[in-house]
């Protein structure tokens, strides 16, 4: 399991680390609401392929809670969030 550690700051104070789902539901809140500057933040958080990886699983799992919410297979919903056809 991924975990917050605290990290030392000069001065002996210990400020809040960020995992990686932190920072992917940052990052796409974020986006979604067209705020760069807290886009730009949340991408300093974690490296680029953890914040990738956060950033996938948070999209699986969106897209999981919909399709249950929806009674809909995982594809529909994702192909309909995205504005695509249904599968044939």
């Amino acid at each position: 399991m991924v975990g917050t550690v605290g990290v030392p700051e000069s001065g002996g104070q210990v400020s809040h680390a960020h995992n990686l789902f932190e920072a992917a539901a940052a990052y796409v809140s974020a986006y979604a609401e067209d705020d760069q500057e807290r886009l730009d933040e949340a991408a300093g958080w974690v490296s680029p392929e953890a914040l990738s990886f956060g950033v996938n699983e948070l999209a699986s799992r969106a897209v999981v809670a919909l399709a249950r919410e929806r009674h809909k297979p995982p594809q529909d919903v994702a192909r309909a969030l995205l504005g695509l056809p249904a599968a044939s």
